[in-house]
């Protein structure tokens, strides 16, 4: 029966017949949308004032008679003639949703949020924006256009707007988020620092930090009234894209609008100087901790955590040192962080003896290290090749009950590995997925791929590969140049620039290690001292965007001086000055070795250094 047909059949139908048709609708029509136009008549015995109360009392089986003739979508236009309580409309707009799979009009959704809002259901507001968000039912466009077109209420509709902008963040819509942000702008409806906050935080845990801005700026620009978690969030966002002069900007705004920073405020700031500082980082973020101790915001434990953290980082374990005395002297008591950063900054440096008494004093202060704290020393020891003792902190953790995780099983198994003991470095990877059940990353299989490659097990390092893949693990960059290496290293150039063209195929950025490595295999005797060959390869990396830096230059200038070549290796001294790159150890040992005592002097325009780098 078409649409046409049945409607004429409506019309000559005679009343008794009308509650067959409806339960027909019902039946087979169920999940039909209340925007269909298909309209069914209501029973002129129809009692609306009845069916109120029996939604008030929330009496389903009388409900469900009481209704049976009737339209879903009349009965609700009914209820909201009759002026019924926002809660009543709602509970048989979510009964006839979940009975009869009733789809209603954005519309009706629209005219529903206004009554709640009008009545203050923010809670009932925000669950049926969730749920809408969640399922994307409706287009921003569509849902701004109804809203607006259905009432001018400016209030009303700027809450909706609010809620349904936080609704999309906590659903993890961010781009309609947004979206909805920049369209309450084109309708003139007013957000707040309750929806504005949230999205600004999704927006930097996804590193999206233009919009982070962006969001920041028109919330200046509407004035949208905001508060010292909005500054610290926005400064959040730019310091983790590098951006601290403007960080420090938005600092200088939170002060004009009468807002002081923070601890936190300077925490978010210290951190980024020294996580994303260029030169003089440190000195900037120990010029911020005095600033704040100047305007009496007193720095608690992070804040001398991120200094000792950014000093370790850069190498500078004295200066960490000396924080480290300087928190305990304002009566702060340092916490398991605060320690791991010391040892991991002593055994980067290879004083493991130091690192062993921190630790100590850790234990003596009441404070268990961790699995981070026993990493950092098994690292430390590992690098030392004192592979012995490394095992022992290892077995330290299992009396400890500590879990190792897989950084603890890559350490050492690399560690082994480098040392050549690669059937213990076995036993290990072994000992991690079957009896501790830690899932091997991509990172063990490198670790054991450049161990058995360094051995010349050739064999065994194509298992590996294979291994690797059918687990699901999808070789990266290391990989391909742990084997690029290998293959130059055995003069099979055709098949390191093979796997080259491989990386490229399976959607990866070849880095300068792997075209500095295969232009030292042509370069090398293996090679055939190969310098054409190696000239392609740095065109090659050039039109990748990958510039030649200072190791690319050594290999070069290398490879002319081996052929002989020396006005052309002078040439290239002269490229990698004018480029400024600064020559290191190696460059002037080549330049001594291959060119000065062999009676070349060379001619360095201008950039002749005198002495040599310590």
């Amino acid at each position: 029966m078409n649409f046409w047909l049945g409607l004429q059949f409506q019309k000559h139908l005679h009343s008794n017949r009308v509650s067959l048709f409806n339960h027909f609708l019902h039946t087979h029509f169920r999940f039909i949308s209340s925007d269909s136009g298909f309209q069914p008549p209501v029973s002129e015995n129809f009692d609306i004032a009845n069916v109120a109360e029996l939604l008030r009392r929330q009496d389903w089986p009388q409900i469900r008679s009481a209704t049976e003739n009737t339209n879903p979508v009349n009965l609700l236009q009914n209820l909201f003639a009759l002026g019924a309580d926002s809660e009543i409309v709602l509970r048989y707009f979510d009964w006839n949703e979940k009975e009869f799979g009733v789809l209603h009009s954005l519309g009706i959704f629209c005219r529903l949020l206004h009554s709640l809002a009008n009545a203050k259901r923010y809670g009932k507001i925000r669950s049926m924006l969730h749920f809408m968000a969640k399922e994307e039912r409706y287009t921003n466009s569509a849902i701004f256009h109804t809203l607006s077109s259905q009432s001018n209420e400016f209030c009303a509709n700027s809450i909706i707007v609010d809620m349904l902008v936080l609704a999309y963040v906590y659903n993890m819509k961010i781009n309609l988020a947004f979206e909805a942000f920049e369209r309450a702008r084109d309708y003139g409806f007013k957000l707040s620092v309750l929806s504005c906050n949230p999205i600004l935080k999704s927006m930097v845990d996804e590193s999206k930090f233009g919009l982070v801005e962006i969001v920041y700026k028109e919330m200046m620009k509407r004035k949208i009234k905001v508060n010292r978690v909005t500054f610290n969030t926005v400064i959040s966002g730019l310091c983790k894209a590098g951006r601290l002069h403007k960080a420090k900007d938005v600092i200088e705004d939170m002060i004009a609008m009468g807002i002081s920073p923070s601890v936190v405020t300077y925490n978010t700031l210290i951190s980024g100087y020294c996580n994303k500082g260029r030169t003089g980082r440190m000195y900037k973020a120990d010029a911020l901790l005095k600033e704040m101790v100047s305007k009496e915001v007193t720095p608690n434990v992070i804040t001398f955590n991120i200094l000792i953290s950014g000093f370790c980082n850069d190498e500078n374990v004295p200066a960490a040192l000396k924080v480290f005395d300087e928190m305990q002297e304002q009566g702060l008591r340092p916490t398991v962080v605060t320690y791991n950063c010391l040892i991991h900054g002593l055994c980067s440096e290879g004083k493991l003896d130091d690192a062993l008494l921190l630790r100590d004093e850790m234990i003596g202060s009441g404070l268990k290290p961790n699995i981070v704290t026993y990493n950092a020393l098994i690292n430390g020891f590992s690098k030392k090749k004192m592979l012995d003792e490394a095992r022992k902190l290892f077995d330290d953790i299992l009396v400890e009950r500590l879990d190792p995780n897989v950084l603890t099983f890559n350490t050492l198994i690399d560690a082994y590995c480098k040392s050549g003991r690669t059937d213990e470095a076995i036993s290990l990877y072994l000992e991690m997925k079957n009896d501790r059940k830690v899932l091997p990353n991509v990172s063990t299989y490198n670790c054991l791929l450049g161990g058995f490659l360094d051995n010349g097990n050739i064999d065994m390092a194509g298992k590996l590969v294979d291994d690797m893949k059918k687990k699901g693990l999808k070789p990266d960059v290391i990989t391909y140049n742990i084997r690029v290496g290998a293959f130059c290293k055995r003069g099979e150039l055709k098949n390191a620039t093979g796997l080259l063209d491989e990386m490229c195929k399976e959607g990866l950025n070849p880095n300068q290690v792997t075209y500095n490595t295969l232009m030292d295999g042509y370069c090398s005797e293996l090679g055939n001292n190969n310098i054409q060959g190696a000239l392609k390869i740095r065109a090659r990396m050039e039109r990748n965007g990958k510039k030649a830096n200072v190791v690319t230059f050594n290999v070069l200038i290398k490879g002319y001086c081996k052929k002989g070549k020396l006005e052309e290796a002078n040439r290239l001294v002269n490229e990698m000055l004018e480029k400024g790159l600064v020559p290191n150890k190696i460059t002037y040992d080549i330049i001594k070795e291959e060119m000065m005592e062999k009676g070349f002097v060379p001619d360095i325009d201008g950039h002749l250094y005198n002495g040599y780098p310590n």
